[in-house]
């Protein structure tokens, strides 16, 4: 029996689970703040695969590469600019060992994370300069032996294009995220709906959009909404942070219990997220209560803000699609009139 594709499950499947945080987990297993994830694919691959493993073992049905830093203007920093090839290569190897053990059909998606640099007009990276690094990770992802390109954690548009195209030159699906994590927004200012629609002008469509990263799983889930109601024909990726970041005795803690995100999985599916996963601070013990969670649940109706807020906590008033900035232009210039 031939194994299904990446797409065809996307099609066919009521949801997939994708896995959980890959930096906080590691930092729980000896990486130290500063250093370079990616280079455990090729020091330390027992470490890697092990994180992979057991997020296979808690449901995950996508697990993503260890190479969100992989591209080469993000390894500069650390002098390993010359490694891309190996490095991403290296990683996918890594988890590919662990989805084809599995079992069952896992999906290996290849990270790509942002550059690092701020793209031309209000910063120095030209469009073609990025394109072309977004390129050199994704052929090394592809030719280690990805089934999809996950670009995620996305704050401009013209980065977001820049990876798209030079990720498209692999000639695999793409997924594609951003992070709104600043009330309701990009860092660089795209609302949940502006994404819905610049996602639907690139010239390569990517086989699902969303969100990850971002403050929490309320807002995360008021991201998806937005995104849904902008573009109810897209499947759409809800991958949220466990609970709120907290700093307690020297480490960043994140709030959310295994309960809290076996309900946010629920709601999400709810809202419209096709692909359901947790960013920072998710272990595998939180994937394992979101498979069980979702497992054991029908899709329901989609929620209410007030909903999600009585469930997960509070949302920022931006993601409730409410620009008060905008709102107190139109009265001073109403005033004005």
């Amino acid at each position: 029996m031939s194994r299904q594709s990446f797409t065809e499950a996307l099609s066919t499947r009521p949801w997939l689970l994708a896995d959980g945080a890959t930096g906080t987990n590691y930092f729980q297993m000896g990486l130290v703040s500063g250093d370079a994830p990616e280079l455990w694919n090729v020091d330390h691959p027992d470490r890697v695969r092990s994180l992979h493993r057991r997020f296979i073992e808690a449901g995950a049905d996508i697990i993503l590469t260890n190479t969100f830093g992989g591209n080469r203007h993000r390894l500069k920093l650390h002098n390993d600019q010359h490694r891309v090839r190996e490095l991403n290569m290296a990683a996918v190897k890594n988890a590919r060992v662990e989805a084809d053990a599995a079992g069952r059909t896992v999906f290996v998606a290849g990270s790509i994370g942002p550059t690092g640099e701020i793209f031309q007009p209000v910063g120095t990276l030209s469009h073609e300069e990025g394109v072309a690094a977004f390129e050199e990770q994704a052929k090394a992802l592809a030719e280690g032996g990805v089934d999809v390109l996950w670009i995620e954690t996305m704050s401009s548009e013209e980065e977001l294009r820049a990876a798209v195209e030079g990720a498209a030159k692999a000639g695999l699906p793409i997924v594609t995220t951003m992070s709104f994590d600043t009330n309701g927004r990009t860092m660089m200012g795209i609302t949940p709906a502006a994404f819905g629609a610049l996602a639907a002008s690139l010239p390569v469509q990517p086989a699902a959009i969303g969100a990850n990263c971002g403050v929490g799983a309320s807002e995360l889930v008021a991201t998806v909404m937005g995104i849904t109601a902008s573009r109810p024909d897209a499947h759409v990726v809800a991958k949220g942070n466990c609970g709120i970041p907290q700093y307690v005795d020297g480490h960043i803690h994140y709030t959310g219990t295994p309960e809290l995100m076996a309900d946010y999985a629920r709601i999400a599916l709810d809202a419209g997220a096709k692909i359901i996963g947790g960013c920072c601070g998710t272990s595998p013990e939180h994937l394992a209560a979101m498979r069980k969670s979702l497992e054991t649940y029908n899709k329901g109706e989609r929620p209410s803000i007030e909903l999600v807020e009585q469930r997960l906590g509070p949302v920022s008033v931006l993601a409730k699609g409410i620009d008060t900035a905008a709102a107190g232009a139109a009265r001073r210039e109403r005033r004005r009139g």
